[in-house]
């Protein structure tokens, strides 16, 4: 069976980076984060469009406009999650179907929010991606239109970084530079190496 380790981290911890180097080594990423950007231009369009009006511009999703939709607005937001969620996990569900008829042993989920939407029980075990606290503030104000404001509001919805670090099975320190990123990766590829998945059980029809 395919190991299936879940790959998470607050914004600007060097989640995406981390799974540039997964990819390095050969080993099949899932980057949820690039399912919502196909989403957004393919099937979540028209349930988001009808859940949101004026998001949607030439046929795609417009992110910042949904940006503003949902910002501070939790009932918005739920709304959303309950339109993507599921239609991200039929891509990942897609995702590891294919690892698994073509052999991989190891397979990544590059979740953001995989502690904060229950993920972690999909994995075999959980990576996290980390940085100091003043490392992370400097990398995600120096993003184009990132504010302080909406950092603060992002990090409202992100399990806090030292709890991510208590639950994880592996730590990344990115603050070190991507090569010794790249050391940390190697080593937890090694670790795993030969350790086979745990058998998951289908989840019975609903149907009759």
């Amino acid at each position: 069976m395919t190991f299936i380790l879940g790959l998470t981290g607050s914004i600007g911890m060097g989640k995406s980076t981390t799974a540039r180097l997964f990819l390095e080594c050969g080993i099949p990423v899932h980057d949820a984060d690039a399912s919502v950007h196909r989403l957004y231009r393919g099937r979540a369009v028209a349930p988001i469009g009808e859940a949101f009006a004026g998001v949607v511009v030439e046929g795609a999703v417009d992110r910042q406009r949904l940006s503003a939709a949902v910002l501070g607005r939790p009932e918005a937001l739920r709304r959303l999650e309950t339109i993507i969620h599921p239609l991200v996990r039929e891509e990942e569900e897609a995702f590891l179907r294919r690892c698994r008829e073509t052999g991989e042993k190891l397979a990544v989920l590059d979740v953001p929010l995989l502690f904060e939407t229950g993920g972690e029980g999909r994995c075999d075990a959980v990576l996290v991606v980390s940085a100091p606290a003043e490392v992370q503030r400097e990398r995600v104000l120096a993003r184009p239109e990132m504010t302080p404001e909406k950092f603060a509001a992002i990090l409202a919805r992100q399990l806090p970084d030292r709890q991510k670090r208590a639950a994880a099975h592996f730590i990344v320190d990115t603050s070190r530079g991507v090569l010794a990123a790249r050391r940390q990766v190697g080593s937890i590829v090694r670790a795993l190496a030969g350790r086979p998945g745990r058998v998951r059980r289908k989840k019975a029809s609903n149907h009759a």
